[in-house]
């Protein structure tokens, strides 16, 4: 049975635009990645593997819509990218769960308020289910028990493992994860990663940048290699054999 589609790229070309004051440009903008084709299907896991600097971010940017796709056609949770308008860039991230390396929590909150803020910025109204959801969130990621801890005093991985509830908030049907275990100890980073293989067992697609092709050996997936400006396939064990 083939599986859904839930990101579909067809000759995508990506630039790093310049920042004029607040403003994207693309008049200058950098060429990072060329004639980009990529289908990722549900409940499928799939790295992003390749060097810093080597347009893994930029890619996932332009799949969340933080920067616009300009060139080439792409869509994902059914959501087209290139005539995506602003106002329904909410709409996109409630399908599209992102998780960043530096957590990006709200660091003024406790576990419980972290979740509840998404779940009540994408238009939750009733206490009680946002309550449910957000318990049931917590027993997800394990972290019952620690509801109401401040971030600071979560270690890295349940930090983390927090930004990977909050990013379920809304049954995603992706999730997008920028270096997710870069700032963690391996103990930690395989908790991470069994985690994102549960989720992918649920039906939920997961693609993962990464620098570290260790854990993808670990972890085996496909695995898709930005070098020169270009993706392709990678077969990780032959290269780990190198």
């Amino acid at each position: 049975m083939t599986k859904k589609s839930v990101i579909e790229l067809r000759g995508v070309n990506v630039y790093q635009p310049e920042d004029e004051g607040g403003r994207l440009s693309y008049r200058n903008a950098q060429q990072v990645l060329a004639d980009v084709n990529l289908s990722i299907g549900s409940g499928e896991m799939v790295y992003f593997i390749g060097r810093v600097g080597s347009g893994k971010s930029s890619l996932l940017k332009t799949l969340y819509a933080e920067l616009p796709l300009v060139e080439g056609e792409g869509s994902i949770a059914g959501f087209d990218l290139a005539t995506l308008r602003r106002r329904d860039i909410p709409m996109l991230r409630r399908k599209v769960g992102v998780v960043f390396q530096d957590y990006r929590l709200l660091r003024d909150r406790n576990a419980w308020e972290n979740i509840r803020f998404v779940l009540k910025a994408t238009g939750w109204k009733s206490e009680a289910d946002i309550a449910a959801r957000v318990e049931e969130l917590m027993g997800i990621v394990g972290l019952r028990n620690k509801e109401y801890k401040m971030p600071h005093e979560l270690s890295g991985g349940e930090q983390q493992r927090l930004v990977i509830a909050r990013a379920l908030a809304n049954n995603p049907e992706i999730i997008l994860a920028d270096e997710p275990t870069g700032n963690l100890d391996p103990k930690s980073a395989n908790d991470v990663m069994e985690l994102f293989c549960r989720i992918v067992s649920q039906g939920c697609s997961v693609v993962m940048a990464t620098h570290n092709i260790q854990l993808v050996g670990a972890f085996p997936a496909r695995t898709l290699m930005f070098r020169k400006g270009r993706v392709e396939e990678m077969d990780v064990r032959a290269e780990l054999k190198k």
